[in-house]
């Protein structure tokens, strides 16, 4: 990474404050690019799901491990929670989704309460045996219908059922000539193993899942630096999880660097990452303590409120910048953790070093994050909020005596309720992994790189100003 002057900046930056000069290039397609990443993680993709409550669950973790990223698991789950989580996406078949599977007697309010849970928008309906016999497509809000009718007597006709051995290209020609959007995948008995849909079938043509050793998707989770915290992370890794995350919010400080220096000691045999921090010397301080990959970020994520509460931070830019730098002669790497609104900010934190982008907020208003899905005037949303917040706190400190929880209650960081729309354009967290990824893509091919390591080593940056990077913004409906 270098700037278009050749002088480093002597203030810092944020993801706006930056742009990509085009350079010479060879690449003649996005798709020559490799997305893989050098960390550790099994990334195929350069994206890792923030350990948000309102974010990351099940649903969300195989569904991005499956086109080659990864899910965080919060660290106030409860361990018996978590090992449920994980089995159930180290269960997860690689190229089929995870169907939402009724029987004849559900009625259509049970249908119509799970089937937005996916965003393939359907739920089959099963006999005795677990043979498919319908479908069920997803009802419009707002659309007539007695919720309490069952769902046998409303299905539909499953256009395509073929074996979960179907190629993927198979399963799109097959859908393309019945002139239907869902295939329905059985095993050899003819029992549900999954749905496919025209995109999925795409879709595992373009990614590759990130998948454990033994061939099965994989599944981080996150510690506090609180209580047992050796005994908690042996808990996760004896359960399955991938990877460690010790997570709180002042990542240097003693209490952090003595459990984190416990964990590495446990050599668990996992990746470790730990943070947060923005500076050179607490990245390093974490590595030393015996973390493999830092996570970079105070106040740039859109529920945290740290900034305007203490003025603690940094510009994301330039923290993840000068993190890098610092950690890559010891071997380590960074993720940059917040601020990701946009597909050029994860190009950018790539550019600036980083081997992942941490997302969180952008991808609560998905139909595979936890929580239910509702309705207001200006469409369907979920509700998110910060993992500092109140609400968070409130959580995690569930066990304390009540006096501890209402002293905990008065200190706030975060925003405890927030309406995260999903866009009516791109409402799966799929969807979004494409548009970002289809822009990292676009950004490698202006630099010339195929690899994410040589859109870093290659990139030229400029600086540039508020209109700048307001120029740049479409304007669809015109001045």
């Amino acid at each position: 990474m270098r700037f278009l002057d050749g002088h480093t900046p002597q203030f810092d930056l944020t993801y706006d404050d930056v742009f990509v000069v085009p350079g010479r290039s060879s690449v003649l397609s996005r798709f020559d690019v490799d997305m893989t990443t050098d960390d550790g993680t099994g990334t195929t993709i350069p994206l890792v799901v923030s350990n948000m409550t309102a974010v990351a669950g099940k649903r969300m973790a195989e569904t991005v491990a499956r086109r080659g990223g990864l899910v965080v698991l919060p660290q106030d789950v409860p361990i018996d929670a978590a090992r449920r989580t994980i089995a159930y996406v180290k269960s997860r078949h690689l190229v089929a989704e995870t169907p939402v599977v009724l029987t004849g007697d559900d009625v259509m309010a049970h249908a119509q309460a799970l089937i937005p849970k996916r965003a393939h928008g359907a739920a089959v309906v099963v006999d005795a045996d677990g043979r498919p016999t319908g479908l069920v497509p997803r009802t419009a809000p707002g659309h007539d219908i007695d919720l309490f009718t069952d769902v046998a007597s409303v299905a539909e006709p499953i256009p395509v059922v073929l074996p979960a051995t179907a190629d993927p290209r198979t399963v799109f020609d097959a859908l393309v000539e019945a002139n239907a959007d869902l295939a329905v995948l059985v095993d050899a008995d003819g029992a549900l193993t999954g749905v496919l849909s025209r995109l999925g079938a795409l879709r595992a043509g373009i990614y590759r899942p990130n998948v454990d050793a033994d061939g099965r998707l994989r599944v981080a989770a996150a510690v506090g630096i609180n209580g047992d915290v050796v005994g908690k992370a042996r808990a996760l890794v004896a359960a399955g999880a991938d990877l460690l995350v010790v997570d709180t919010a002042h990542g240097h400080q003693e209490k952090m660097l003595t459990a984190l220096r416990a964990v590495a000691d446990a050599d668990l045999g996992v990746p470790l990452a730990a943070g947060n921090v923005v500076s050179a010397r607490g990245a390093l301080d974490l590595v030393d303590a015996g973390a493999t990959i830092v996570k970079v970020g105070v106040g740039p994520g859109a529920m945290c409120t740290t900034r305007m509460m203490t003025g603690v931070g940094r510009p994301q830019f330039s923290a993840v910048a000068d993190c890098a730098a610092a950690v890559r002669d010891r071997g380590a790497a960074v993720w940059a953790d917040g601020g990701i609104r946009y597909p050029r900010d994860v190009a950018l934190a790539i550019a600036a070093g980083a081997s992942n982008a941490m997302v969180g907020s952008w991808f609560a208003g998905t139909y595979e994050s936890p929580g239910d899905l509702h309705t207001d005037v200006d469409g369907e949303y979920k509700v998110s909020f910060g993992m500092a917040s109140k609400r968070a706190v409130a959580a995690r400190s569930s066990g304390d005596g009540a006096y501890d929880r209402a002293r905990k209650a008065l200190f706030e960081e975060g925003i405890s309720s927030s309406r995260i729309h999903l866009d009516p354009d791109r409402p799966g967290v799929e969807d979004l992994i494409d548009h970002i990824c289809s822009g990292v893509r676009s950004t490698a091919t202006y630099v010339g790189a195929t690899t994410l390591r040589e859109l870093h080593d290659e990139v030229i940056l400029g600086v540039q100003s508020a209109a700048g990077f307001a120029e740049g913004r479409p304007r669809p409906g015109g001045w």
